[in-house]
């Protein structure tokens, strides 16, 4: 599902590189949910912008579903996003004028027909413990329920690929455990590749593999010697 070979990623600050990412060789297997963990500044929010195809490498290859990220244009790119990835954040990003229904109908496929766009709206609400709460505006639920809002407008097309970044980080120790516990096994049951990016260690045990974002650049550095 995922591969990348050599990957490199730095920013310039005050006129000085500084190298941010570095990965010599990482596969993830299709299906898999894994936590990314690390202390800030380490990557780990680079390299699912990397994934995705936000941002590009400063060298090596980005491959995901046999897609080959580094070597697409920024509309193609944008393309690919739009297709293929789940994206969850940690301040939801719900349109405040919208319900929660509305917010979610603005990435639904256009190719459904209207009886199949709101049938899965239905099931999907359902599913996240919504169902009563789809024609709310986002300022009327709890931000438990905005993030399970974010969470069908992420998942609701099926994308192979979910990309989490801190996804619980500004919710309450209870709430996040019920959020994470959901995401998970959503993501199980629909065979979707999981990423999340996680501070919190006792909801990175939660998933069935961990990873450190500092190994990855370990390796990275051992083979460039």
């Amino acid at each position: 599902m995922i591969d990348l070979r050599g990957i490199s990623k730095s920013f310039t600050i005050q006129g000085k590189s500084l190298p941010i990412l570095e990965v010599a060789e990482w596969q993830v297997q299709k299906g898999e949910r894994l936590a990314l963990i690390g202390p800030s500044g380490s990557g780990k929010s680079t390299l699912l912008h990397l994934l995705s195809g936000v941002m590009t490498p400063d060298h090596g290859e980005i491959w995901v579903d046999g897609q080959a990220l580094h070597q697409l244009s920024e509309s193609k790119r944008d393309r690919y996003r739009a297709d293929n990835v789940g994206y969850i954040f940690q301040d939801f990003h719900l349109i405040s004028s919208l319900t929660a229904k509305q917010n979610v109908e603005l990435i639904v496929p256009r190719e459904w027909t209207k009886k199949e766009a709101a049938e899965q709206l239905d099931y999907w609400f359902d599913r996240v413990g919504l169902k009563d709460r789809q024609h709310h505006l986002p300022s009327q639920l709890s931000r438990g329920q905005q993030q399970r809002a974010a969470i069908v407008r992420a998942l609701i097309a099926k994308p192979q690929l979910i990309l989490a970044d801190e996804p619980t980080g500004s919710l309450d120790w209870e709430t996040a455990g019920d959020i994470m516990s959901l995401l998970l096994e959503i993501c199980g049951d629909e065979q979707l590749t999981l990423l999340t990016v996680t501070h919190d260690l006792h909801l990175a045990d939660k998933f069935p593999k961990r990873v450190h974002i500092q190994d990855l650049n370990d390796l990275y550095r051992r083979e460039a010697v």
